[in-house]
């Protein structure tokens, strides 16, 4: 079985990502004002490297990238995508484990280094329960009351697509019809409902047709009647 079978949520994040300027779109609407307030006019740069393990890219997939501050200075973007239907409580420890790979091989290529670059982690979740889990390291650490400032952590944004209206997703058509998808895949129960709307959604993005009827094939319980009248 290859990978886009076995792991289609994958191949779509990975579809929807690889164009920087959509990307750039997910990005500005979704991270926090604090950091895109500094990110310049340069569509951020999509980096070739996973940091996934194997035994996981059923329920993640990730993107890495390389972004411009308008004071000069690179940093990088790191996306975890959870498939899961229902949260996973460790996902701070997965992000730390990823972004220390990043550094690792960021020292290779610039051994010479006298500052670190700054990563800025983004969750994107589409499971059918809804994220309740706090959004920062510490809150996997059993530490002493106190002992806080001498911990390591971060904070780290979390985009649930379940929790945002359909008509809130996002104000660019280029963007809206890939997080309906999304958001859909695993909510096998709803899925009849939003037929009209991806029709409707398609309708402004048909260079992306191909990439979202294969996913709707992929992930959806769409029968063949259905899926002619959506493509």
């Amino acid at each position: 079985m290859t990978d886009d079978i076995a792991h289609p949520h994958d191949r779509f994040m990975k579809d929807m990502l690889s164009l920087p300027e959509r990307a750039d779109l997910l990005l500005r609407e979704r991270l926090p004002e604090a950091v895109t307030k500094y990110l310049s006019d340069d569509p951020p740069e999509p980096m070739q490297d996973s940091f996934v393990d194997e035994r996981l890219r059923q329920h993640f997939s990730d993107r890495l990238f390389r972004v411009t501050t308008v004071n000069g200075q690179s940093a990088f973007l790191y996306v975890l995508i959870e498939h899961k239907s229902s949260p996973d409580t460790k996902v701070g420890w997965q992000l730390l484990k990823y972004m220390v790979e990043i550094l690792k091989q960021w020292e290779k290529e610039n051994p010479d280094w006298e500052r670190l670059p700054a990563i800025v982690p983004f969750v994107f979740y589409h499971g059918a329960e809804d994220w309740k889990i706090p959004d920062e390291f510490l809150h996997l650490v059993d530490a002493e009351e106190g002992w806080e400032p001498y911990l390591l952590n971060f904070r780290y944004p979390v985009l649930d697509l379940g929790t945002v209206p359909d008509t809130e997703l996002s104000e660019y058509p280029r963007l809206r019809p890939w997080l309906v998808a999304m958001k859909y895949a695993t909510r096998k129960d709803r899925q009849a409902a939003v037929v009209e709307l991806l029709i409707a959604l398609l309708k402004d993005a048909p260079e992306d047709l191909e990439s979202i009827a294969y996913y709707l094939v992929r992930a959806y319980r769409y029968d063949k009647k259905t899926l002619e009248r959506i493509i």
